[in-house]
């Protein structure tokens, strides 16, 4: 079959084009690359003229005075130009319900083309859209990343990209993808609970990982236990830092000399995967229920990794054993997760081996995409 895959972030689509190319398909995939991340694609839509000196100084003069963004407009002009090669693929897939990352206007103007052009289009969902923010705003779960919004006011400026997918605009952009898509899929059990009841759902298939080209090391336990906290403030509340970080001071205090902190914040990439690869220890995030693709990728290195491994995600895997610990938004249990780990550290060898057996049996990249195409079928 011929493959479209439009857009790219965490390397979901490369990962996956890397199984269906194993299994003898053929796959083209367009995006911007995702920003700085830059993620390899075949037919790029990158802004890459509002990342030059002159484009970018243009770019902040109009964002400050209208808070529009001006590449956002250059994804779709390019997305435009490559339309001629867009045609007659036999799959879409499009990674959510805004994957060209253009104005509204234009973004339903470049769909509809691709819809008309091509046989089949298909949804993914591994990210927040209409659907997931509707579920998300009317509390439907015990705790999900809406925390932050409905209980810290200093948190609400964080949560506006979620809220935007709830403004009429994009609401026309949702009933426009699912008026022309055969099927949505969901990505992790996040995605499948607010998903499950809807009339074009088709299942959950879990995120590839091409284990080949994450290494495995062993966890190697000397002397202090290595914990590594990655702080990005564009989503400080909603992976629920703060809950961390105070965590942490409680645990430098009850056993310090036990441990290393490592937080890492605007480090040079080097640096951080440095530093990030000396770490037994990876907190990443307290709201989730299923784990996201950083989660995966750490755990496919044989870390331990503090993210979400609800019972529903056990349950959806008949786990009887941990290949990740359930952080909760609770710093008491987090502290007795850590002080647990750290006075049992044969413990963290084995959660850091059954992680990576975990992701190479659930999530294996060839697998996974044997599986999206007997969805496609």
């Amino acid at each position: 079959m011929r493959i479209l895959l439009i857009g790219e972030f965490s390397r979901l689509h490369n990962s996956l084009k890397e199984g269906l190319v194993a299994v003898g398909h053929e796959v083209v995939i367009v995006a911007n690359g995702d920003g700085f991340k830059n993620y390899p694609v075949d037919l790029s839509t990158k802004a890459k003229w509002s990342e030059t000196l002159l484009g970018n100084i243009l770019r902040q003069i109009i964002y400050k005075l209208t808070n529009f963004d001006s590449a956002t407009l250059e994804y779709g002009i390019r997305f435009y130009f490559h339309l001629n090669k867009l045609k007659n693929f036999d799959v879409v897939q499009l990674i959510n319900e805004t994957p060209i990352q253009t104005i509204p206007n234009l973004e339903r103007f470049l769909l509809k083309k691709v819809f008309k052009q091509n046989k089949k289009t298909f949804l993914l969902c591994c990210g927040v859209d209409y659907l997931i923010a509707k579920y998300l705003i009317e509390k439907k779960e015990r705790y999900s990343i809406m925390n932050p919004y409905f209980e810290n006011p200093k948190a609400k400026m964080e949560y506006q990209f979620i809220l935007n997918f709830l403004s009429p605009n994009h609401k026309k952009t949702h009933d426009l993808v699912y008026n022309n898509i055969v099927g949505v899929i969901a990505s992790d059990v996040d995605y499948l609970l607010p998903l499950q009841k809807h009339t074009k759902f088709l299942g959950m298939i879990p995120n590839p990982v091409n284990t080949n080209k994450i290494e495995f090391s062993e966890i190697e336990i000397n002397n202090k236990i290595v914990i590594f906290i990655g702080i990005n403030r564009g989503t400080y509340y909603s992976k629920g830092i703060s809950f961390f970080e105070k965590a942490m001071e409680i645990l430098k205090q009850k056993m310090g000399d036990k441990i290393e902190l490592i937080t890492a914040e605007n480090l040079p990439y080097q640096n951080y995967i440095y530093k990030y690869n000396q770490a037994h220890i990876i907190l990443d995030q307290v709201y989730g229920f299923d784990q996201g693709y950083n989660a995966l990728e750490a755990m496919a290195k044989g870390k331990v990794v503090f993210t979400g491994a609800e019972k529903e995600f056990d349950k959806h895997y008949n786990l009887t054993e941990k290949v990740a610990i359930n952080a909760l938004p609770d710093v008491d249990s987090l502290v007795s997760e850590l002080v647990y780990l750290i006075e049992n550290p044969n413990e963290i060898l084995a959660i850091g081996k059954r992680a990576r057996q975990f992701v190479e049996k659930e999530h294996n990249y060839v697998k996974i995409a044997e599986k999206y195409i007997k969805a496609w079928m």
